[in-house]
């Protein structure tokens, strides 16, 4: 059974940082793209960040500069290291893995439960 689950959520302050993780296990994940996405309440979900088997690396214009995903392939574990956090960023924030054109247009094999991220003014 393949899982996905998310950790390190919770509520920071404005200007505060948070890392995510997301453990995969139940098959080999090698080849595959990783990323996160979030959906904020009452908001469509939006791609956040994604980052290849080689660890190319893509993120959303609204966290560039400010997020950083990485991923430790014999850990089968992808992280968010989040800095500088802004209101607009609480959301439910999900982890996704799949080949990378299904991680690209958003229709990835696996998704995580999701982690709340929840950021104070």
């Amino acid at each position: 059974q393949v899982q996905l689950v998310e950790s390190g959520g919770g509520l920071v302050q404005a200007g505060g940082s948070l890392r995510l993780s997301c453990a995969a296990s139940g098959r080999t994940f090698r080849g595959y793209a990783m990323g996160w996405f979030r959906q904020a309440p009452g908001k469509e979900p939006e791609f956040v960040a994604r980052i290849t088997w080689t660890s190319v690396t893509y993120y959303a214009d609204s966290v560039k500069g400010r997020f950083t995903i990485s991923r430790d392939n014999a850990k089968n574990t992808v992280y968010l290291q989040m800095n500088s956090l802004k209101p607009e960023d609480t959301a439910v924030y999900y982890c996704a893995a799949g080949q990378t054109t299904a991680v690209v247009h958003a229709t990835p094999d696996y998704w995580g439960q999701g982690t709340q991220v929840t950021v104070s003014s």
